[in-house]
């Protein structure tokens, strides 16, 4: 009988250790406050548009670049950034252009000229670049056939 009553006390204990477990995570779970789900914030602010790359002295090396876009409600509408020209690129098409060349065709004859075709192979800060650009230049010294 009394290992019973001591069962008993055992099994209570148990429970109510139990109970203040769950009871305990309760009111921790209650406790936490449910994050209000963020809203997506619409802003009437337009796209970045960009100048072309103004270098700081010469034709190629650093420079900076001014953006702007539209919008009532824009903190920021004009910004500045710096941006830098490779100075190994053809400048005639465009300084933020860059063009894979095949190689150089056969002298004109009628004009002294040879020429060859670029491919558009980069544009930095999203330029507007032609697609295919063409150039020639002087054949160079042009032998005439010996009369014999």
């Amino acid at each position: 009988m009394q290992r019973q009553q001591q069962q008993r006390r055992m099994f209570t204990a148990a429970l109510l250790v139990l109970v203040f477990i769950l009871a305990a995570v309760s009111t921790t779970e209650a406790g936490k406050k449910e994050k209000p789900e963020k809203k997506a914030k619409k802003s009437d602010c337009g796209e970045w548009q960009w100048s072309v790359c103004v270098p700081t002295s010469g034709d190629c090396g650093l420079g900076t670049r001014e953006g702007t876009r539209t919008g009532a409600e824009c903190k920021q509408t004009t910004k500045t950034q710096k941006c830098k020209i490779p100075c190994n690129w053809k400048k005639q098409f465009g300084a933020e252009c860059k063009y894979q060349f095949q190689a150089w065709g056969e002298c004109d004859l009628n004009t002294a000229l040879k020429t060859r075709t670029g491919n558009l192979k980069r544009a930095l800060h999203n330029a507007d670049c032609q697609k295919t650009v063409t150039i020639s230049k002087p054949c160079g010294k042009l032998t005439k056939p010996k009369p014999q």
